[in-house]
Parts: structure tokens; sequence; C-alpha cells
């Protein structure tokens, strides 16, 4: 019997103030995957993960969730099944930090619903995963951009969720979180997509890759398929050597590129 796709894009495009953003997109994601999306600045990275978080409309195409036409969710329901950390971090909370990651379990609870002692220990655990303990009664809004982002990842892990989106998720982290965050991440044994700038961290973390350019989908498969010297040199115009090494825990074998410095194309 065919497995249904947790997501399933055909032919999808979107339109924003008369400009073509994204056109035609076709490809499925499977539960449990960790994608990748890779691509330069404006190639459409964001307008693909609101669309498929609920926040932008396709302008044509179709995209169903299990089977399901996206449209036919209602948001609280949707919410149920899909948690997002976004790139831009809300500075206006005022909540402290507790507070704010107990905003993960709104979906799935009754606006008068009381917090059980075990959904605090679930908050409690999720802020020390991220390494935040030392913060729990601080405010929100006085934490660092990396403490923010780390909390909202916090916040998504107590959702629960099917599928875990995320917008840059490492763009404020120091690279010991960069790394943290992520590996947690795949840890929690959900659907992960996730855009990134770091193509090294990318390869050696995600199952499939997808690469998008000026809107278009240009290659779609494992990071070995898809990191190639002429892809870099076409999508991101840069000038690199790839070459393959051996990845912990399990010794598989990632893409590593080695950029060259100092030339002119």
């Amino acid at each position: 019997m065919a497995v249904t796709p947790q997501f399933q894009v055909d032919k999808l495009s979107v339109q924003l103030g008369g400009k073509a953003i994204l056109k035609a997109l076709s490809f499925a994601i499977n539960s449990g995957e960790f994608i990748g999306l890779l691509g330069p600045n404006g190639a459409g990275k964001s307008t693909l993960l609101r669309t498929l978080y609920q926040y932008t409309a396709p302008s044509s195409g179709a995209l169903l969730f299990n089977g399901k036409p996206l449209v036919s969710y209602g948001r609280k329901a949707y919410a149920r099944h899909v948690a997002v950390v976004l790139q831009e971090i809300p500075a206006e909370f005022t909540l402290p930090l507790f507070d704010m990651v107990l905003m993960g379990l709104t979906p799935n609870k009754s606006l008068l619903a009381t917090t059980t002692a075990a959904e605090k220990q679930a908050i409690l655990h999720a802020i020390e995963q991220v390494g935040l303990s030392h913060k729990l009664e601080q405010c929100f809004s006085s934490l660092s951009g990396g403490e923010k982002q780390r909390a909202m990842i916090a916040r998504a892990m107590v959702q629960a969720p099917q599928v875990l989106i995320m917008d840059e998720p490492t763009s404020h982290l120091d690279i010991k979180y960069q790394i943290q965050i992520m590996e947690l991440a795949k840890q929690l044994g959900v659907t992960i997509i996730a855009s990134f700038h770091d193509l090294n961290l990318a390869s050696a973390l995600c199952d499939r890759l997808l690469v998008l350019n000026n809107g278009e989908l240009v290659a779609d498969g494992s990071p070995l398929e898809v990191i190639t010297e002429p892809l870099l040199s076409q999508v991101f115009g840069v000038c690199a050597e790839v070459s393959t090494v051996r990845h912990p825990p399990n010794n598989s074998e990632i893409p590593h590129i080695r950029f060259h410095y100092g030339y002119q194309l």
C-alpha cells in the first residue's frame, strides 16, 4: 500500500503584488523527513514556508496535508499538527520565559483550562533542553536574540507537533547553539522543514535538500545528490570545492563545501 505523503505539493504558484514569487513547484514530503530548504536571498524560501504554515495563500496549484487540502484545516486545528519557529522573533512580549513557552500548549487546550503538573514539567524540560533554565523567571523581551530563538524552539517542542517548520532558525545563534538546537530538533522524531544559509550544516543534518532559485525548484534530493560544484556556481554564484566526508555518529557520507576566496567570477 502506498504511503500518503504528509505534504503533497503540485504545481504550486504564489503571486504577491503582481509578481510571481513561486512558480509551479511540485514535490512531496513524507512523515519524519528532515527537509532543508536552500537558495539565495529572494529565491522564495520564506514564501514557501509561509504557504506551508497557512500565512500565505497559493495563487494556483494543489497543496495537501495528510491527504486533505490545506485550506480545509482551520488555523487552530492545523496548529495542533504544525509548529512554526520564525526568523523574525517577536520582541513585544512582556511575559516571563516560562509563560512564553507555556503558550505552546494553546492549540491543544481550551481557553480556561488549567496547566497540569505534567505539562509544567514538560515546559521545564523543554527550557532545560535549550539551555535556558537559568533564565526561567526573566522577561522574554529582555533576552538576547539567540536566547529568544531558543525560547521559541522550546515553545514549539511543548506544542508536540507532527511537523516543525523553521525559517532560518540558526540566524541569531552562536555556533554551539546552531549545532545543538538543530540536533535537538532532529531528535524530536517529527517532520522538519527548515531553511538554511549554512550549506554545510544543512548537508550534515538533513535527509533531503530542496533548492529554490528565482521562485523555481531547481534541485531535490539527498545532500550528496544536490550539493555539487556546478549547482553552487549556478545558484549561489560562488566557486567552491565539494568533497565527501564521513559524518558521526553513524559514519554516513555527506558533502563538505570548501569555498574559494579572493576570486572573481
